[in-house]
């Protein structure tokens, strides 16, 4: 006899989890009930409910456990209680009698016992809260710790129960933040409860040891599930700039429905386990020094980029003599993907709370790390270990070459990620020298200063290479080489292609020390490459002055003319030097020396400027350097002329009696002293034509003070009688001396103060003349005479003869 078919209950009748178990076994119509397979059916449930049962055991076990210790913390505070009610009863019946009873000493006692009681209220409630707390703690943790319990269980990993065991992760995330709410608060508001927080600390700490590892391990098994990294197979030398590239699979793109869904879960999860470790250590290191805590990549982006690492280096070990795929590599695989990490994983770091990250930022440094990680451990060594072989001088000199063309390709790298940065609105206006060097792949300097101090030796010795036999070439000491760019303001100091040269050279080392991340290292590498050009080029116009100066003591034109060649090139040197120190990077760079050398930020580096002999300057020395050789053949240049002049003027002033007699007729001017104003008319003329305009206005004063030291000397201090007519011969010859200096002034009578008032003295009449000898300095002040002493004076006054 057949038996009848067995009735299933309505659905109705079902609860919601087996409802759910039923819709996940059997989702799809095709997924029948097979009599072959109930068994394992039957155990897995058997399995299943064996392990809940025990998990409800373990549960109940900590359960008692919780509400055992929370009996004996209700008994203390119950006991607490019915101390105080007692206190309160006793001051109600003796405020009774107080009541009833006009002795004065029931209610002085009962003053003196209300503070105590009022202490004792107070630390009831302290104890209350502090036991609340506490219990609040103890189950926030013990859930915390059963979430954990929940994660490390194996069987959550199946896809059947994924979406459970993403529940029991937010779960335990909430509770955590939860505690550090607490925590914070017990931390403002009661510092003294110490043990407390440390106890829950300690357990967090357990739990957050499980959790973040227990979410990257998740992370990491999901990107393998959507292929991430991307395959880079399709990439050789030919093709590596992307221009002739198929397009490439992009994951993240790719993601779509449950799949980004199950990403983007575990993506924030991973940011709020990192918001919540950043507010804990701030919470911890609360006043203390928080630069302690530095800054820590993004986690999800470093599990990104760190797949993609291991799979350029497949690559990066055939292109050890081609660094430039390498860099490019890179760079292609930043920009390609910096749209789909922002648009994807942005809106999840700003859901998360951690705030202060941007995705495009993080995803730039991340790759720029990656590149550096590989150049510290792999590149460079094996360049140093190039330089550092004896061998012949092509290998070195080769191994110098690849050194420099690295370097160069770095900075290249380097400019290109700024540029996509600022693209994507990374950096502003002030950058942020942190930012930076996470952004740069000459950060591997900042970590091995040795490596830029062998830079440093390189640079200065090809530089100084280039620029010897470019000095050596007379040609480009003069002021106009066809083919030759002049550098800005060289025509102004009439200076020689030469400066200009140099320039280029200092230039280009400073545009190279832009991009080095530290300030500090900036300023080493400018001061070590920077200035020992700039040296170079002075002991070269030093030499060629000197040189100059041997052959005929800078009497010959020629030789003159070297010199004031030489001037010029400094002067020119010099004004470009002080103009770039105006610029922030000079500013930057001298403040962090200061800082370096613990001297600290001083007003003085604002006020007083960079050049001022303050030691903020860069190139400091080397202008001081400059300016003193500027101004030492300046001198000589002078000396000279003036040399010369005293040479043609002996004559004129050995002459005494032509001062006695008016000048020759039909002469303006005494004959002897018209050779001398030819000399000096002839020698400032070239002086003038050779020199910039801002050192011969430096000449030709001094000349002026020079001349008038040795006309007032030489004719009015000699006790020479000067008659009438020799105050006219004398008035004359000045005057046409002081026209030569008209040309570069409107009033050259003040270059030449003592002659002039010399001459005023001696035209003056006899009577009013005496009275120098009367009032003495209060008659000189009265006639304007003040670069004259009243001993001078006097002697002028004796020699003057009146007829």
């Amino acid at each position: 006899m057949d038996s009848s078919p067995e009735i299933l209950p309505a659905i109705a009748s079902l609860s919601l989890s087996v409802v759910s178990f039923l819709n996940t076994t059997f989702h799809r119509p095709e997924h029948h009930l097979d009599l072959s397979e109930s068994t394992h059916l039957v155990t897995e449930l058997d399995t299943r409910c064996s392990e809940l049962t025990h998990h409800l055991t373990d549960l109940t076990r900590r359960l008692d456990t919780s509400l055992v210790s929370c009996a004996s913390s209700s008994d203390r505070i119950s006991d607490a209680l019915l101390h105080v009610n007692r206190q309160l009863q006793d001051l109600k019946s003796k405020s009774s009698s107080l009541a009833s009873s006009s002795d004065g000493k029931a209610e002085e006692m009962l003053v003196d016992e209300l503070p105590a009681l009022a202490k004792e209220v107070a630390r009831v409630a302290m104890v209350r809260n502090y036991a609340e707390t506490a219990l609040k703690l103890d189950s926030l943790v013990g859930d915390i710790e059963d979430a954990v319990t929940s994660v490390m269980n194996k069987n959550l990993k199946k896809n059947s129960t994924r979406q459970y065991s993403e529940e029991i992760r937010f779960s335990a995330i909430t509770s955590l933040k939860s505690i550090e709410d607490v925590l914070a608060s017990v931390t403002r508001e009661h510092p003294q409860w110490v043990r407390l927080v440390s106890a829950a600390d300690h357990r967090v700490d357990r739990a957050l040891a499980i959790l973040r590892p227990q979410a990257v391990a998740d992370h990491r098994a999901l990107l393998i599930s959507i292929g991430w990294p991307p395959s880079l197979s399709t990439l050789s030398s030919s093709n590596i700039e992307g221009r002739r590239i198929s397009e490439v699979r992009n994951p993240l793109s790719a993601m779509h429905g449950e799949m980004k869904q199950k990403y983007c879960e575990i993506f924030l999860a991973l940011c709020s386990l990192q918001e919540l470790q950043r507010r804990r250590k701030s919470r911890q290191l609360e006043g203390y020094n928080r630069d302690i805590f530095q800054y820590q990549p993004l986690w999800g982006i470093e599990e990104l980029v760190n797949p993609l690492s291991l799979a350029f280096l497949h690559h990066f070990q055939k292109w050890v003599d081609k660094p430039e795929f390498i860099f490019a590599l890179i760079y292609k695989n930043t920009r390609d993907y910096i749209d789909s990490v922002d648009e994807l994983l942005q809106p999840l770091v700003d859901e998360a709370m951690l705030t202060g990250y941007s995705c495009r930022e993080e995803w730039i440094s991340a790759m720029v790390t990656s590149l550096s990680t590989y150049l510290a451990k792999e590149l460079f060594p094996a360049y140093v270990s190039h330089l550092d072989e004896e061998s012949t001088v092509e290998v070195r000199l080769q191994a110098r070459m690849s050194w420099l063309h690295l370097v160069d390709l770095m900075i290249s790298f380097d400019k290109k990620i700024h540029a996509l940065a600022a693209l994507s609105g990374i950096l502003d206006s002030t950058e942020e020298y942190s930012l930076l060097q996470r952004m740069s792949s000459l950060s591997v300097f900042c970590d091995r200063p040795d490596w830029l101090d062998l830079w440093v030796h390189i640079e200065h010795d090809n530089v100084i290479e280039k620029l010897k036999p470019e000095m050596e070439d007379e040609r480009n000491w003069t002021t106009k080489t066809r083919g030759a760019v002049l550098f800005p303001g060289s025509e102004d100091y009439k200076s020689p292609v030469a400066s200009s040269i140099v320039l280029k050279h200092v230039s280009s080392v400073i545009d190279r020390c832009r991009s080095i991340p530290s300030v500090f290292l900036r300023s080493r590498f400018v001061r070590l490459v920077g200035a020992p050009i700039i040296q170079t080029f002075l002991n070269c116009l030093l030499t060629k002055c000197l040189e100059a100066e041997g052959l005929t003591a800078l009497a010959d034109d020629d030789a003159v003319a070297r010199v004031m060649t030489s001037v010029n090139s400094a002067h020119h040197l010099e004004s470009i030097l002080i103009e770039w120190c105006d610029d922030i990077i000079f500013v930057e760079m001298g403040l962090a020396e200061d800082v370096e050398s613990e001297k600290g930020f001083r007003e003085s580096s604002l006020s007083t400027g960079i050049t001022e002999g303050n030691g903020n300057g860069v190139l400091d020395e080397e202008i001081v350097k400059l300016e003193e050789f500027r101004k030492e053949w300046v001198n000589k240049l002078t000396n000279v002329v003036l040399r010369g002049f005293d040479a043609q003027i002996r004559d004129y002033i050995r002459n005494r009696k032509q001062w006695q007699e008016k000048i020759e007729e039909g002469w303006t001017v005494t004959k002897s002293f018209v050779v001398a104003l030819d000399y000096l008319q002839g020698k400032m003329s070239k002086l003038e034509e050779g020199l910039n305009s801002m050192d011969f206005t430096s000449v030709w004063r001094s000349l002026a003070t020079g001349i008038d030291r040795l006309i007032f000397n030489g004719i009015l201090m000699s006790n020479t009688k000067v008659y009438n007519g020799g105050v006219e011969r004398f008035a004359g010859d000045m005057d046409v001396l002081f026209g030569v200096f008209r040309s570069w002034c409107l009033r050259p009578q003040g270059f030449f103060p003592r002659v002039s008032e010399g001459l005023k003295l001696l035209k003056l009449e006899e009577k009013i003349l005496q009275d120098v000898y009367i009032q003495g300095e209060g008659w000189m002040k009265h006639n304007g005479i003040r670069h004259l002493s009243v001993a001078d004076a006097e002697k002028i006054a004796r020699c003057r003869v009146f007829t």
